[in-house]
């Protein structure tokens, strides 16, 4: 059964590759969108904090700051407060250069960014390279970079960064680098000054509180009514919200992606029903033989089933190679296979052509040899 199968495929009436094709290519679409939704699954699975900050406050007055963390520190529902003052500056040089020319289209160099000062760094603070400043510093400005993102650059230590702060041009020379992790849903800052650069220039503070879920309602109601400028962020329902943009994303992928497999699986009967003929006169022959309708249906599943297995890895390959591409150089997220989503696209390849096949098996197993045969000649 297996060499009948294989010599069908073979032969020049079978349309084997029109079927690998278009079958094929819906399945890469799917298989592409499958991996490129699971990495992003496993991407925000990983990346969140297993405890994310209960509330991130903006726009914190410095004379509120005693006020605010008063409230706070004294609720035994509240584990962790952190806060820091926060500026907006754009980066217009780095060693004397247009930062454009140096960065290109980096995204610390695209528009203004959030930068703050501190006389010594804080506890999570882990320096990659070079010292801090010491406490108290107020010579030339001094700023920590962020250390993936001076790598990306191409900064070193030594260079210098411009940042224009309301107006007033703050050169300052890279003293070290700290590790800054954006995905942990707390306060984190590319660039970070040495307090006696920045202090003087009006701003405001930046807050992330860690409390218990039964005291967030209570905590909001308390800083509003005594803060009412300070604006509230709940961090879950953020998180909640880019969950749901991620899956509309996700759903009209896959809409489209169903649609050419649609597609491919009507050109996959078409290809079926073109082959009736010729899988009649091959029942005829292998009836003749001595086959039996048993072993020749066997065979017409088993080929079916070989096509589709073909159009599955086809697709496969395809479909991780697209989701690689994707997730690296678009998304910018590690990469790795969705082994259930790539065995669903090989199992569906499969079952396609399968039914495809069986549907147009009937006839030929159901035609007598003696008429087709006379037929034939």
């Amino acid at each position: 059964m297996l060499r009948w199968a294989l010599g069908a495929i073979g032969g020049p009436r079978e349309g084997a590759a029109s079927v690998v094709l278009s079958l094929g290519l819906g399945l890469s679409v799917l298989a592409a969108v499958g991996q490129i939704d699971g990495n992003l699954r496993n991407s925000i699975t990983r990346d969140l904090p297993d405890v994310a900050p209960s509330y991130f406050f903006v726009d914190i007055q410095k004379d509120q700051m005693p006020g605010y963390l008063a409230r706070l520190e004294n609720d035994p529902a509240v584990s962790k407060i952190d806060s820091a003052p926060m500026l907006r500056g754009v980066v217009t040089m780095i060693n004397g250069r247009p930062a454009d020319e140096v960065a290109g289209d980096h995204w610390v160099v695209r528009g203004d960014r959030g930068i703050t000062y501190a006389d010594r760094p804080g506890e999570d603070t882990t320096i990659t390279a070079g010292e801090w400043w010491p406490e108290g510093y107020d010579g030339p400005p001094q700023v920590s970079f962020a250390a993936e993102e001076a790598e990306e650059i191409g900064l070193v230590l030594g260079d210098t960064i411009t940042v224009n702060v309301l107006g007033r041009d703050i050169t300052a020379t890279v003293t070290s680098f700290r590790e800054v992790n954006f995905a942990t849903g707390g306060i984190g800052f590319v660039m970070s000054l040495n307090a006696a650069a920045l202090e003087d220039a009006p701003h405001s503070f930046i807050s992330t509180v860690y409390a218990t879920p039964e005291s967030e309602a209570q905590i909001l109601r308390d800083l509003s009514r005594e803060f009412p400028n300070i604006t509230a962020i709940r961090v879950a329902d953020a998180i909640d919200r880019v969950s749901q943009l991620l899956e509309g994303i996700a759903s009209a992928t896959r809409w489209g992606a169903a649609a050419t497999l649609l597609t491919g699986f009507l050109v996959l009967i078409g290809a079926a029903a073109a082959g009736e003929q010729a899988r009649t006169f091959e029942a005829a022959i292998l009836k003749t033989l001595g086959a039996s309708r048993a072993r020749i249906l066997r065979s017409f599943a088993l080929r079916a089933a070989l096509l589709g297995a073909g159009a599955g890895l086809v697709a496969l390959g395809s479909g991780i190679l697209g989701g690689w591409a994707v997730s690296t150089f678009i998304m910018e997220t590690s990469f790795a296979v969705i082994w259930s989503s790539a065995f669903g696209i090989i199992l569906g390849g499969i079952l396609a052509t399968l039914l495809a096949g069986l549907a147009f098996a009937w006839r030929p197993l159901a035609a007598r040899p003696a008429g087709v045969l006379r037929a034939r000649e």
